[in-house]
């Protein structure tokens, strides 16, 4: 197999009701010699273009429509003319940061195939109402943007707006994968699917106050 997984941390500052955040943001870049597709392109192109470098970018996919995750997404695609993939329900948040409308609309069970493996999305709401993870059976990983990082479901600069959708996406769709898949996350240090279900009772009785404060 050929296909590999490059990770990518940008940082870039994020106002919601007039407060600054500062956040770093994983890019996943996954992909062989010849052609990648951009998972989250974050806050800086140019930073996951050097990365790519030669390569071709052949899509780019946002887990969902939050600035820290799409905001470089059109000057990322631009260079190869790649699609831009987001699911249609966070179009309101998306226009928030970007003008131009992304090219393609994900749906769950849509299939996305780069190099010799398949990336599988898989519709998982909470975080907000178009979230979406990415499940790579061939590698043994799920990207799953801000629906779960090693910390625990992931609100918005301190805030969750469906913090039970956000749990139900966790526990029906991510903890049914194999336990030993490598969960790479939009934020911070990867886990696996069998690290989360070991704390996911924990997350339940405590409630958004216990949850980190991405």
């Amino acid at each position: 197999m050929d296909a590999r997984i490059d990770q990518v941390v940008t940082s870039g500052e994020v106002t919601v009701d007039d407060t600054a955040h500062e956040m770093e943001t994983n890019t996943w870049i996954i992909g062989d010699e010849r052609e990648v597709i951009v998972i989250d392109p974050g806050h800086d192109a140019q930073t996951v273009l050097d990365v790519v470098d030669e390569r071709e970018v052949i899509a780019v996919i946002c887990t969902h429509a939050h600035s820290d995750h799409v905001a470089a997404a059109m000057k990322t695609a631009e260079r190869d003319e790649a699609p831009i993939a987001l699911h249609p329900r966070d179009l309101p948040l998306w226009r928030e940061t970007l003008d131009d409308e992304p090219d393609i609309e994900v749906a769950d069970g849509g299939i996305f195939e780069v190099a010799d493996v398949r990336l599988e999305v898989i519709y998982s709401p909470g975080h907000t109402p178009g979230s979406v993870c990415l499940y790579c059976e061939e590698l043994g990983v799920v990207f799953s943007g801000d629906t779960l990082l090693a910390s625990g479901p992931a609100p918005y600069c301190g805030a969750f707006p469906d913090f039970p959708g956000q749990l139900t996406a966790i526990g029906e769709y991510l903890l049914t994968l194999p336990p030993d898949t490598r969960v790479l996350p939009g934020h911070g240090e990867e886990t696996t699917v069998e690290a989360a279900e070991k704390r996911f009772d924990g997350w339940v009785t405590a409630g958004p106050a216990a949850a980190d404060t991405t």
